[in-house]
């Protein structure tokens, strides 16, 4: 990524799960690293690591996204939006709308890390 440079305290990392697939840029050349992360990009960051491990990531018959704001959602994050809302990783802002777009919080990110893990 050309506005990451080698010397960033996360470069590794950041290089690595690009590699591997897990993490994608804002385009095929930036990752955008001092941005915020949004929720949508979370569970999407989530979803393609749990299936690099060979974790399951389907999701059941009835799933389905019951919030206000589903057409908010970005095209590539719907699936992993779905799986991690039926496997309870990511839940609502409120009952009726989810937020995908908005930064995801310190707190939401551990919720949704200490969710994923279990």
């Amino acid at each position: 990524f050309t506005d990451l440079t080698s010397h960033a305290w996360a470069a590794d990392a950041i290089n690595s799960l690009a590699e591997e697939g897990i993490i994608k840029g804002t385009s095929e050349t930036t990752f955008a690293p001092n941005s915020y992360i949004t929720r949508e990009q979370l569970a999407a960051m989530l979803y393609r690591y749990a299936k690099s491990k060979g974790m399951d990531v389907s999701v059941s018959e009835d799933a389905k996204l019951n919030f206000a704001d589903v057409d908010e959602i970005s095209p590539y994050a719907l699936e992993a939006i779905t799986w991690a809302v039926d496997k309870g990783i990511i839940t609502g802002m409120t009952a009726t709308t989810l937020n995908p777009k908005g930064n995801a919080t310190r707190a939401q990110t551990a919720m949704m890390l200490m969710r994923f893990f279990k």
